[in-house]
């Protein structure tokens, strides 16, 4: 089993544990913390997709800091279990949705636009380009996409890089819907 802590908001130092599984790569500290400088430590009244849960990182960050609905999405029971149980421990079962579902399915049946898009999928496995077309489905007008992948990304359907780093091998973005490119 392997650990991550939560790094802010209401769980700040919280451990959560999550099973190993391929492709899964948790969204280290210091790359959690700039993106949530980027995004604002306060999430109130927001709602979050974590398209590609995986640890849960991203989407227990995001309400730990106060988001008001949070919906984590993964194909793998073992890790949605794990997820499961982090939630129980947390008492985070109100402003948590955990959905079983392939990622373009959820997309395609959502039915609601979220202000948060956490984007993080198996790396080499072209996930971003296929769901880009469908992205103004699930994401509002004015929200924003957390992307991280193998490589450097000018945006994601309608959504531009406005803000990217590089930590290790993954490459991280803050996507806004038509803005400029630009670097963190």
């Amino acid at each position: 089993m392997n650990s991550l802590r939560i790094i802010g908001g209401e769980w700040r130092r919280r451990v959560l544990r999550f099973p190993d599984s391929p492709g899964l790569r948790p969204t280290p500290d210091r790359v959690r913390e700039t993106l949530f400088n980027w995004l604002g430590q306060d999430l109130a009244g927001l709602s979050c997709l974590d398209l590609f849960a995986g640890s849960g990182a991203l989407g227990f960050e995001a309400a730990s800091r106060g988001a008001a609905r949070v919906v984590m999405v993964d194909d793998s029971p073992r890790v949605l279990a794990a997820i499961e149980a982090n939630a129980r421990i947390l008492e985070a079962d109100e402003r948590l949705e955990i959905v079983r579902s392939d990622a373009l399915r959820f997309v395609n049946s959502a039915g609601s636009h979220f202000d948060v898009l956490f984007l993080d999928p198996p790396f080499h496995s072209g996930w971003i380009d296929r769901l880009a077309p469908m992205i103004a489905g699930v994401v509002a007008e004015d929200g924003v996409i957390y992307a991280e992948a193998e490589r450097a990304l000018v945006g994601c359907g309608s959504w531009r890089t406005v803000r990217q780093g590089r930590a290790g091998k993954v490459f991280y973005h803050l996507m806004r819907r038509g803005k400029a490119d630009g670097t963190e």
